[in-house]
């Protein structure tokens, strides 16, 4: 008979782990790792957004007003994921937003610096400060989409004294100018861009107006980095966008012009997702916008997956008072770690067939390895992506640091525009944060950041012995994913320590 060598007590299954009435966080876990048959690099992350919606990567943005708008949506998409749009801001903008994000073709600058011709050196000066560009495109009307004029780069404007001079005056006119057609393909542009030995390459529509720019940085930074994939794009070929809505009357308004304006997924922004609100409004847009799927949440239980799984929530936003600008549970004693919500939630949902989203408590690539293993399909992040060069904002310098705001939704500054709809709130009612302000360190852009946290997933993933998501899951199914609950010693022993100084440079 064949000795059984390995103890069964050998780590636990999350089954053994979740069913003890505790509830634990990412960092409380740790997972065991499993057989390497495989290169890192071979793992397939590709996922499930919705019923209906897939990405390859699977990592999307949180609707927060200091995150999610359309330059950070199109970052997102470009690399496999998606971005959802916040509605702290009036329909018409959201719109426009979902539209800016629908035109954008995947290997652009995803929003290249323009001004009109009656703008100045000046501008161009603060512009530099503001968002690092340092030459622009100079339309007719100031804004892309308008009939080109010309370019300003650093040769044509560092050495003139008088920054009060017209960029008419300075810019090198459209005739001398090398340009491509948009109906070019992506293969043609880069060829042009390189054999005509320029910087930028404009990219025009047949009317001459501006559409998009190439530059030469862009090219080097993609042979730099790693591969982002492949972009999430519909069935047209156009990025996926997905946009947020609260629950209110005139939030039904809001989703037929989100849906006339070809969002692809909307989601339910509600800190507490089970309520009559939001189940009579999930009722409302089946009806009536059946072909944009509808994410419902947040919930951290399963009694509330239950009843919007029931009513035909297309995916489920996992979280509460997890996110590290949230005070939820501090304020309201409501809510639950984030690994247990995470396991409990998936679950549940798998039974109807549907992912969910985990929300919240996304700080390192270890932690959306942690997410994926529990049942997540996607993992939402807010504080990740806040600072980077996509994220609404303008970077300003605090105690010599280059820093971008982030705030929580239910923070007062947040309310203040119009976010208390999402904590159930009224207007003529207290207002009660259940967040804070404050700034975030310049990250760079979300086209470097996310290619780098996804590789740091896959090699997780071959770690713990999974090929792709389908694999893990069945792992964590049968028992041979194996996970222990790690002490607060053991925690600080998988961190930094007994280190004199440090710089954590993560790439």
């Amino acid at each position: 008979m064949k000795a059984n060598y390995i103890s069964e007590d050998d780590g636990l299954p999350f089954s053994k782990i979740f069913d003890h009435g505790t509830c634990y966080t990412y960092d409380d876990i740790i997972l065991h790792p499993g057989y390497i048959d495989f290169p890192a690099d071979k793992v397939n992350l590709s996922t499930m957004l919705s019923r209906n919606l897939s990405l390859q990567t699977p990592v999307v943005s949180s609707p927060m007003d200091t995150i999610t708008e359309a330059d950070m949506a199109i970052a997102m998409a470009t690399v496999g994921g998606a971005g959802f749009i916040h509605n702290n801001m009036t329909v018409e903008e959201q719109v426009n937003c979902v539209l800016k994000v629908k035109m954008h073709r995947p290997g652009f600058v995803v929003t290249p610096a323009v001004l009109s011709p009656s703008s100045t050196l000046q501008d161009i000066d603060l512009l530099k400060q503001r968002s690092g560009f340092s030459s622009v495109c100079v339309c007719e009307n100031g804004k892309l989409g308008g009939k080109l004029l010309g370019l300003v780069t650093t040769r044509d404007s560092e050495l003139i004294s008088n920054r009060t001079t017209e960029l008419s005056a300075v810019m090198t006119p459209i005739s001398d100018l090398i340009t491509a057609a948009s109906n070019k393909s992506e293969l043609e542009m880069e060829e042009l861009l390189l054999t005509s030995k320029k910087g930028k390459l404009p990219i025009l529509n047949d009317q001459g107006e501006l559409v998009g720019l190439l530059t030469r940085e862009l090219m080097k930074q993609r042979l730099k980095n790693p591969s982002p994939g492949s972009p999430s794009l519909d069935t047209e070929g156009k990025l996926i966008c997905g946009a947020s809505i609260g629950t209110r009357e005139n939030d039904r308004i809001r989703a037929r012009a989100l849906a006339d304006s070809g969002v692809d997924v909307i989601i339910l922004d509600s800190s507490q997702g089970d309520s009559v609100y939001q189940l009579e409004m999930i009722d409302y847009l089946k009806k009536n916008i059946p072909k944009v799927d509808i994410i419902a949440g947040n919930v951290v239980t399963q009694r509330q997956a239950l009843h919007l799984l029931q009513v035909g929530a297309d995916g489920l936003r996992v979280g509460m008072g997890s996110g590290s600008i949230c005070t939820t549970q501090e304020v309201c004693a409501v809510g639950r770690g984030q690994a247990t919500a995470v396991y409990k939630v998936a679950k549940l949902a798998d039974q109807f067939g549907i992912p969910i989203i985990a929300d919240g408590g996304i700080q390192n690539s270890g932690h959306v390895v942690k997410a994926l293993s529990l049942g997540a399909s996607v993992a939402m992040c807010g504080s990740v992506l806040a600072g980077t060069l996509e994220a609404p904002g303008e970077y300003f310098y605090q105690d010599g640091i280059r820093v971008k705001k982030y705030r929580g939704m239910g923070s007062l500054d947040a309310m203040k525009r119009g976010s208390d709809g999402r904590y159930l709130s009224e207007s003529k009612h207290l207002k009660i944060a259940q967040g804070v302000s404050g700034t975030v360190r310049d990250k760079g852009s979300v086209l470097k950041l996310i290619p780098y946290i996804m590789h740091g997933v896959k090699q997780g993933f071959q770690d713990f012995g999974a090929r792709d998501m389908i694999n893990a899951k069945v792992q964590r199914e049968n028992g041979t994913l194996r996970a222990e609950v790690r002490s607060g010693a053991a925690q600080n022993e998988g961190g930094i320590h007994d280190m004199h100084s440090y710089s954590k440079v993560l790439w």
